[in-house]
């Protein structure tokens, strides 16, 4: 249970980085803001035009008496607005992170750079176009991972009892494992570290996974939160990665988003890294850096 508690340390040590590197905040916060207007838009029209989007698709009714139409179509028009609303929860995250692909990408490496005891980081060598290419793959291989589970647990949530209490506890759990995975991301791919690797690494931490991710899920439940909180959970999740991979982290104390991203303080918190040098996986391979195309 110790892993809780240092999963939510990573997670508040993130928070506090952005807040020390107020630059890097601010760049940080630009694609989360983007995406929510995108989203916001999406929603809204859903919302206006809900409506006659499902009357269109069920003219089988037209001729049903009220208020048994009005009904039906209504409780469809609710059904299709949370639907929408919970597929912009699942995917919010994952578009934040295509879009500032950029900006996450210097924030992670200039953490890694703060953190790091030689004040170096890993980079992955790949142009832009391919790092996308790869972001936007592996996360939709994630997406479709997680509306899994949701049909599952929303099938699962029409058990009396059990699936008004315990199932939404199952539910914040699980998003808060995808919602790591991929804020980690980040910081993994520059170690050349694929999807099926990142995905055994969190299942043999599972505790410290959701130590981070589920009070992250919880905020992020209020869009406006989770722009504010998108930039510092980039920062914790990559002295998260850290973590995983065994690498050692020096506590950073940089004073803005200015300095050339070296190491502060060469004793810090080493006490929750695990190790030296390149790190490995739970498959035995050795990830210092990306030397090659996946």
């Amino acid at each position: 249970m110790r892993d809780l508690g240092v999963g939510f340390r990573y997670l508040l040590k993130g928070q506090r980085w952005v807040a020390r590197h107020g630059k890097q905040y601010g760049f940080g916060l630009l694609p989360g803001l983007i995406t929510l207007v995108l989203y916001v838009a999406a929603l809204v029209a859903l919302a206006v035009w809900g409506e006659d989007f499902v009357g269109w698709t069920t003219p089988f009714a037209d001729d049903w008496s009220s208020p048994w139409r009005g009904v039906f179509r209504g409780f469809l028009v609710a059904v299709l607005f949370a639907l929408g609303l919970l597929l912009a929860v699942l995917t919010f995250t994952a578009v934040t992170l295509l879009i500032g692909q950029p900006f996450y990408e210097s924030l992670s490496e200039r953490v890694d750079r703060d953190v790091s005891p030689d004040g170096t980081a890993p980079e992955s060598g790949l142009p832009l176009w391919r790092e996308l290419w790869i972001s936007a793959r592996d996360s939709l291989r994630v997406l479709c991972r997680a509306l899994l589970w949701a049909v599952l647990l929303f099938a699962l949530g029409f058990i009396p009892v059990v699936g008004q209490t315990v199932v939404p506890v199952i539910g914040f759990f699980v998003t808060g494992f995808f919602l790591t995975e991929e804020l980690a991301a980040v910081a993994l791919q520059r170690r050349d570290v694929d999807l099926r690797a990142r995905l055994a690494l969190f299942r043999s931490r599972k505790t410290l996974i959701w130590g981070f991710g589920t009070p992250l899920g919880l905020a992020f439940l209020v869009p406006v939160v989770a722009v504010l909180l998108m930039p510092g959970a980039v920062a914790g999740a990559t002295m998260l990665a850290r973590d995983l991979l065994g690498e050692e982290i020096s506590d950073g104390d940089g004073d803005d988003g200015d300095d050339e991203g070296d190491a502060r303080g060469a004793g810090g918190e080493g006490g929750e890294g695990r190790g030296f040098g390149r790190a490995h996986a739970p498959d035995g391979h050795a990830h210092g850096g990306r030397n090659a195309t996946p």
